[in-house]
């Protein structure tokens, strides 16, 4: 029985690459379908573009935010602001009203939001991976992080098959020979 060769640290280091790229990618993926999509229980993801959440919630995070029965004074909602959702703290809460203020901000939103406009309390924040997610729904960031990768991958797969079709077509061929002798 044949021993396999070892694979040298170069390219060790090459596949580790090559792995933690699609890894990452993968995920960029994932993150980017779930931001277009309705998740089960209302989930859904929004990218931060504003500091003003900060140290709370940094520029650049991807927030998950879920609809909610009621909503309390202090609880960081998203909710819809013109045609951008906005991720604040609720201040103050009157009639069903809502007084919400960023926490770096100096005062209040001069907007009230009411209940129909907010879409979800913020349940969980992931720092910085809104950038990449925010990029990728770019025409440039799509086609660089996910058509281009997702066609290099295709390709070297299809390079595999290619070579284990070879592979075995010589084995066959050498099988053959040795029955013929």
């Amino acid at each position: 029985m044949k021993k396999k060769p070892k694979l040298k640290w170069s390219k060790r280091l090459t596949n580790l690459g090559y792995w933690l790229v699609l890894a990452f990618l993968g995920t960029i993926a994932i993150f980017l379908v779930a931001s277009t999509l309705n998740l089960p229980n209302g989930y859904k993801l929004y990218t931060v573009q504003s500091g003003s959440m900060q140290p709370a919630i940094a520029i650049g995070s991807l927030v998950v935010s879920q609809p909610a029965t009621e909503y309390k004074v202090g609880e960081v909602i998203t909710f819809k602001n013109a045609a951008v959702p906005v991720t604040h703290r609720i201040q103050e809460i009157k009639d069903s009203v809502y007084t919400t203020k960023g926490d770096a901000n100096d005062s209040a939103d001069t907007e009230p939001v009411r209940q129909e406009q907010i879409l979800g309390k913020v349940v969980l924040s992931l720092p910085y991976l809104g950038y990449p997610v925010a990029f990728a729904k770019t025409q440039t960031g799509f086609l660089l992080l996910i058509i281009i990768p997702a066609t290099i991958i295709v390709y070297s797969e299809i390079l595999n098959i290619k070579n284990e079709i070879k592979k075995i077509r010589r084995q066959r061929r050498k099988k053959q020979s040795h029955e013929t002798d």
